[in-house]
């Protein structure tokens, strides 16, 4: 009877024996890790564009730009005209003794003219209550070509000013009752003669007929016939000293250049040409400049 055959190795075989041997030659290839795997490289970045590369984004800024800028003008512009609109105003109601409105050309800039200290065209309204001493009288002033430049005896010059004056009938009637003592104050009544381009002055039972004439720059009334007790040339000299005192009040070298009787008045034209802007002791209306 056969021994039973055993099921196992021989119990002399060893593990070594039974492992496959590693044959010479080069590593075995290790493909790429995984994704995500321990020692993965992360994937490229795509390239980041700039803003400033694009077309759109550089409109839009220099859009922002433009508008900032247009929008810091236009404020400065406005600051500008109102401060000098304030100090003009207290100037031309300082010489006038009146309310006034003052504006400004527009070209160039009034940004650059109050920058540069030249401005090329202002106009004055005044209220038309009086100018100084004369009643009843409204100014329409244009000035030109004015340049700020502060030497010792001027604080800049006016290139050219025109202004027409225009005189009620009952102002020239208030102005001589106020500058006239004792037959001023009796007179009732102004009127007109466009035709004869003359004023008859009534005071009770005194008629005396004048002509505005300007002579020399100097805006005058020459009698022309006087009925009534009063001699004429009592008359002239009194309304010649009316005359210079209101002559005598009109600054930077106004002088009178054309005068004409209306229908309600008179209208007189004034003008001055590189006229020289006083300091302040020389004229206290022009401190604020």
């Amino acid at each position: 009877m056969r021994a039973p055959r055993p099921l196992g190795p021989p119990v002399d075989a060893t593990p070594t024996e039974r492992m496959p041997r590693r044959t010479a030659g080069p590593p075995p290839e290790i493909g790429p890790p995984l994704p995500g795997s321990a020692g993965a490289e992360p994937p490229p970045k795509a390239p980041r564009r700039s803003w400033l590369r694009d077309p759109l984004s550089l409109t839009l800024l220099a859009v922002i730009v433009v508008a900032v800028l247009i929008l810091g003008l236009a404020g400065g512009e406005l600051y500008a005209r109102h401060r000098v609109d304030g100090l003009l105003v207290d100037v031309a109601e300082c010489v006038v003794r009146d309310g006034a409105e003052v504006s400004f050309g527009v070209n160039p800039p009034f940004l650059w003219q109050h920058v540069t200290g030249h401005y090329t065209n202002i106009s004055v309204t005044t209220a038309g209550d009086n100018v100084q001493d004369a009643k009843g009288m409204k100014a329409e002033v244009t000035v030109s070509d004015v340049r700020l430049r502060g030497t010792s005896d001027s604080k800049g010059t006016i290139g050219s000013l025109t202004a027409t004056l225009t005189w009620t009938a009952a102002g020239i009637k208030d102005t001589v009752a106020a500058n006239l003592p004792g037959v001023g104050s009796a007179i009732t009544g102004v009127t007109t003669d466009p035709a004869a381009g003359t004023l008859v002055m009534n005071a009770g039972d005194i008629e005396v007929t004048a002509k505005p004439v300007v002579t020399n720059g100097d805006l005058g009334l020459q009698v022309v016939d006087v009925k009534g007790p009063l001699a004429k040339d009592t008359v002239q000299t009194a309304l010649d000293g009316l005359t210079d005192k209101l002559n005598a009040q009109y600054p930077l070298g106004i002088h009178a250049d054309r005068v004409e009787v209306t229908p309600t008045g008179v209208i007189g034209t004034f003008s001055t040409r590189d006229a020289s802007i006083p300091q302040d002791d020389a004229d206290p209306c022009f401190a604020s400049l």
